[in-house]
């Protein structure tokens, strides 16, 4: 009885004739009333009195190989309901207090989810005992699953106590982010602790077989916060090595922490041993954070950097990046001594456009100590060391929803030449608008004809600006440099057709400036330079200006007949003839003496001997013409398109190929110059060959004036009425580019990292990371291998870029070829795990081999290893880095780099 199933149980009553005799009645209903406590019978009472188990949702299934889904609660043992099912067979003991469940065993009981080959609950005991299987071939199988809120564990067998929530755990497994955790015997103290015996950590993904673990001892686990171990030792293959800790401190919350970072060993030739990255984190919340990192040199170099990362969700992101750095060379009293300082300052801040569509703000800054990327200390950006600009910009714009609309901006900007030095800025720079309006336009909106295509605007920019070099930027001598004005420009413009195929457009512009500074220029005889003293004070002035433009579409086509290989040739003329007009405006030029000796010596007199200047000369709207001019602009564009018959015989309609995306002429004419009215005429093209895989662009510039016959300037006679031909070439260049692939998907994506330091975006000039070490994307994980199974494909990705320019100068027929390189960039996957890239070049003019780098890189599973060399050059170097992917253990690597060989400028 006890080993089957209450809804099994059944007690056969048989029924006789009762006789109608008064001793068999109440005999009866004494055995009946207090002969036995329970009587079972076929069908189940509506309401149990027993006071220990009380059965709910007992159902009975015909197939017995169909799951079951039980649910039992006991009363004054159980706090809640238990819900159970096993495949083979669900066994319960009332009398021992026992549920048995056999294969493919699941138990549901509070917070608790167990599922096992063998699960025994006894809620007698409070305890639960969980197992695995073995299968026909004496495997084990359906190993223990247990989970109790977030945490869980897969061991081979458990014991566990839901009462005093203590537990026995034989070889768990489980997983706390990155971290994968194998202990032999685990005891779970209660909801919060573990404590863990002969335990493997490692980050891969394989637990059974990782490609390295470290072996701990002895180790305290509590899920969500926290791994402190004992003794550890660390396994490569299963092999240990002698690399050991006598103790360590794993953090593992989802919620960021302060803590220290600690540095890592470096050594410099020039500047002797160090310290490098180490410094403290600090967690200031969840929408903030700070890390203060540093780095020390043996002979007093040190760097010191804050970088913070901001966010509030919807609303906006950004970071911030502030280095500085006092290097040291050599040492103090040798000839080489030197001591310099240098910064940088990185910001971005991006607005979330939901948060409030009106209005926006954004920052991206650079800026910093022009020579920073080139002798940083710790910094091996070769995209940034090679770029020579920085620029920043900082705006707020608003948005206001009337009729007409009005914006205005707030901006601050700044530009950097690394080479010279020399930084220009606008601080700040002041921009309002007012929306185009239609005065013409009738209440039905259609605008059509020259009076209601009539629209006018008003805009206005105020700017002060700022030219410096590094050595004032910021100091005073910046800000009295300062020039600030105003803009006004209202442009009046329409546009019609005529002759239903022209295109006209007219505008008339008006511009209004005021100056709160301008000069006075004058000549210092002593010195013989000129000198121009700066004016405050408030003046402007203001002008007009014409303009025409009427430009057509013509199309051509040329058929060759359906059955030639090439069966007709489009052509797309757009012509454009336009006409400016400005007038001059010598009113606003003064003079100053310029050249008394010449005067003298001449014998002019010296009142004859000036020069002319404008007051507003370095303003914001610049000077205006002196003299008026009225330009007649030509220029025609171009494309050809070919309908070619398709290779494939199947196809009926002919293929569409591009011969030339664009080819391009232009030229102007001036009426109102006393000579050389005609300006060079510009010739550009560009195509794309080889199904699209090479894009050739060119241009060329074609002047139709002679030379003079020292060939120092032009003169106004046309070359060929000097026996030339009717147009001399004075510059040319062309560009190809020609991308090669293995196929279509197995074209590298670039690396973009170094572009925020201002570095190119693709490898032409090699790996722009900067540190030059892989990152956890930069390689695919073991299930991205396209099923590799023990044989490599014959078919090895590989991509190759070759990019080659030429220029030609030719202004006074030199014919010299200014610059011809060749740059090539190669990458391809030796195996799955094995990639290797190479970029160089070949300056044909100076005759050397520009930046050239090898990169080499292998997929560890868990670790990344990779291998950089610059072979020559002024940026020489190698660097070699080996490290663990996952960012809980990223502190063990190795980086091995040497500084590139830079001369300090």
């Amino acid at each position: 009885m006890a080993s089957q199933k209450l809804g099994h149980i059944f007690t056969k009553i048989v029924f006789k004739l009762l006789r109608t005799n008064l001793f068999y009645i109440v005999l009866t209903i004494i055995f009946l009333g207090f002969g036995k406590p329970f009587i079972y019978g076929q069908s189940v009472p509506k309401k149990n009195t027993s006071n220990k188990v009380s059965t709910q949702d007992q159902n009975t299934n015909s197939n017995a190989s169909a799951k079951k889904n039980d649910t039992i609660k006991v009363k004054s043992i159980l706090e809640g309901k238990v819900k159970y099912r096993a495949k083979k067979y669900e066994k319960f003991d009332q009398k021992k207090k026992l549920i048995t469940l056999h294969d493919q065993a699941e138990l549901y009981y509070l917070d608790y989810e167990l599922k096992a080959g063998v699960i025994v609950f006894d809620y007698e005991k409070n305890e639960v005992y969980a197992g695995r299987l073995k299968d026909s071939m004496g495997n084990y199988t359906q190993i223990p699953y247990f989970k109790q809120g977030s945490s869980v564990i897969e061991p081979d067998s458990i014991r566990f106590n839901y009462k005093t929530k203590k537990a026995l755990v034989w070889n768990s497994r489980t997983s706390q982010q990155e971290l994968n955790i194998k202990a032999h015997l685990s005891k779970k103290e209660n909801d919060s602790v573990y404590f863990m015996k002969g335990a493997r950590l490692t980050t891969a993904k394989d637990i059974e077989d990782p490609e390295y673990f470290f072996y701990v001892r002895k180790m305290k686990f509590v899920p969500g916060k926290k791994v402190v171990i004992g003794t550890t030792n660390m396994y490569i293959e299963n092999v240990p090595t002698p690399i050991a800790l006598p103790f360590a401190f794993f953090p593992i919350t989802e919620k960021s922490h302060s803590g220290i970072i600690p540095p890592s060993y470096g050594q410099n030739n020039t500047r002797g041993y160090a310290l490098q990255n180490g410094g403290y984190y600090f967690a200031l919340s969840d929408k903030y954070d700070l890390e203060v990192l540093g780095d020390y040199y043996t002979n007093g170099s040190y760097a010191t950097r804050f970088q913070s990362s901001y966010a509030n969700r919807y609303k906006y992101n950004g970071s911030i990046n502030i280095r500085f750095e006092n290097l040291i060379n050599s040492e103090r009293g040798y000839p080489d001594y030197s001591k310099t300082k240098i910064y940088n300052i990185q910001w971005s801040h991006t607005k979330d456009a939901k948060s409030n569509p009106n209005s926006r703000f954004s920052a991206s800054v650079n800026l910093g100590s022009s020579q920073y990327f080139q002798q940083s200390i710790n910094l091996a950006n070769i995209g940034s060391t090679l770029n020579n600009t920085m620029s920043s910009s900082v705006s707020y714009s608003k948005t206001f929803n009337c009729v007409p609309q009005v914006n205005f901006s707030l901006a601050a900007t700044h530009s950097q030449n690394t080479n010279t030095k020399q930084i220009n800025m606008t601080l700040p720079t002041f921009q309002g608008s007012v929306d185009r309006i239609y005065p013409f336009v009738p209440k039905n909106g259609i605008k059509k004809g020259f009076i209601k295509n009539i629209n006018l605007q008003y805009s206005v920019r105020g700017e002060n600006q700022m030219q410096t070099t590094d050595d004032y930027f910021f100091k005073k001598e910046m800000f009295d440099n300062a020039r600030s004005g105003f803009q006004h420009t209202i442009p009046l413009s329409t546009n019609f057709k005529i002759f239903k195929h022209f295109s006209v457009s007219s505008s008339f512009n008006y511009n209004e400036v005021w100056a709160l500074q301008t000069i006075k220029r004058s000549m210092d005889f002593a010195t013989y330079k000129v000198v121009d003293t700066k004016v405050n004070g408030f003046d402007s002035y203001r002008t007009y200006s014409v303009s025409n433009s009427v430009g057509t579409t013509i199309y051509g086509t040329f058929n060759f007949g359906k059955d030639k290989k090439i069966q007709s040739i489009r052509h797309v003329m757009r012509p454009a003839i336009s006409h400016t007009y400005v007038p001059g405006y010598a009113k606003y030029y003064d003079s100053y003496e310029s050249d008394r000796i010449y005067a003298k010596a001449t014998g002019l007199p010296v009142e004859s001997i000036y020069t002319q200047y404008s007051r507003f000369e370095g303003s914001i709207g610049g000077a205006p013409n002196k003299y008026y001019s009225n330009n007649i602009g030509f220029s025609l564009s171009n494309t050809f398109e070919a309908k070619v018959r398709d290779k494939d015989s199947t196809k009926t309609e002919p293929k569409k190929i591009m011969l030339l995306n664009n080819f391009n002429l232009s030229t102007s004419y001036d009426a109102t110059a006393d000579s050389l009215r005609w300006s060079p005429m510009r010739l550009s093209g560009g195509t794309l060959l080889f199904k699209q895989k090479m894009n050739v662009n060119f241009a060329a510039t074609l002047d139709p004036y002679a030379l003079n016959k020292a060939k120092t300037g032009r003169i106004n006679t046309f070359n060929i009425d000097e026996g030339g031909s009717l147009f001399r070439m004075t510059a040319a260049n062309m560009t190809i580019n020609y991308t090669l692939a293995s196929s279509k998907d197995d074209k590298k994506k670039k690396n973009v990292q170094g572009s925020k330091n201002g570095g190119r975006e693709d490898d032409l000039f090699g790996s722009n990371d900067e540190l030059n070490t892989p990152k956890d994307s930069d390689t695919k994980s073991e299930e991205d291998d396209d099923g590799f199974s023990g044989f490599y494909n014959a078919k090895i990705p590989w991509d190759l870029n070759l990019a080659y320019s030429i220029t030609c100068s030719n202004n006074f027929n030199e014919r010299k070829i200014a610059s011809n390189s060749l740059m090539i960039s190669a990458n391809t996957d030796l195996t799955p795990k094995w990639k290797i890239g190479v970029s160089t070049g070949y300056d044909f003019v100076r005759k050397g081999v520009t930046f050239t780098q090898i990169r080499l890189n292998r997929d560890l599973l868990s670790w990344n290893m990779s291998f950089n060399w610059n072979p020559f050059g002024t940026n020489s170097y190698w660097g070699f880095f080996i490290g663990i992917k996952a960012g809980v253990l990223k502190d063990i690597k190795w980086d091995k780099r040497t500084q590139p060989d830079r001369t300090l400028r």
